[in-house]
């Protein structure tokens, strides 16, 4: 049985602060983060997050492989937005922060000329619009992943984190933002590095 999801009506808006956006050279994002086996929170057992900003104020990603108990037909539903697309298709959890904060992450030009959009890598962007959320749900694109809460991380908190050995940064890659089912992309994520999954043994230190 699916959650009720009037608790979303209402909440689809970008994380504060605003302006968190400001490029860095030594920037970890875009890219994709890997949790090694033994980190200790079991929400990210066995996650890959998509980070999308880096600075020095903090880091912000979205987790690709949970799932949440919702199409997007049910949450448009909610926001009085009508779905047009597959009404089975999934909404992820992007992570614990601000659960009922909306994110639309598309391939291609679909919502490229939206004011609230931002270009994160190549041909892909996010926003955290109503209105990218409309956009998407009247012509739904062919690479599309919409989200609910997203992953963040404090000023240094996630270069302690790899400092600890709890993630490993791997190469943006959009097949698997888009195309891999979520039981494989852990195992797709090393193989990104040229690593056989089966022999990962977590050790301390920055990779």
């Amino acid at each position: 049985m699916r959650a009720r999801v009037s608790v979303f009506a209402a909440q689809w808006a970008m994380p504060e602060p605003r302006g968190y956006l400001a490029p860095m050279a030594s920037s970890l994002a875009p890219s994709l983060l890997i949790a090694l086996p033994d980190l200790g929170d079991p929400k990210f057992r066995r996650t890959v997050v998509l980070l999308v900003h880096h600075d020095a104020d903090g880091t912000v990603g979205l987790v690709l492989n949970r799932r949440t108990d919702l199409s997007a037909a049910d949450l448009c539903e909610t926001l009085d937005v009508e779905w047009q697309g597959d009404p089975e298709w999934p909404v992820n959890w992007g992570g614990p922060v601000q659960p009922n904060t909306g994110w639309v992450v598309a391939g291609g030009s679909d919502i490229a000329d939206l004011p609230e959009s931002t270009r994160f890598a190549e041909g892909l962007y996010f926003a955290g619009s109503l209105d990218a959320l409309r956009r998407v749900a009247e012509t739904m694109p062919a690479r599309l992943r919409l989200f609910l809460g997203y992953a963040g991380w404090g000023p240094g908190q996630l270069e302690g984190e790899l400092t600890q050995g709890a993630w490993v940064v791997a190469p943006l890659s959009s097949d698997a933002i888009f195309d891999v089912p979520d039981e494989q992309l852990w195992d797709h994520a090393w193989r990104l590095l040229g690593i056989d999954p089966a022999t990962i043994v977590s050790t301390p230190g920055i990779h």
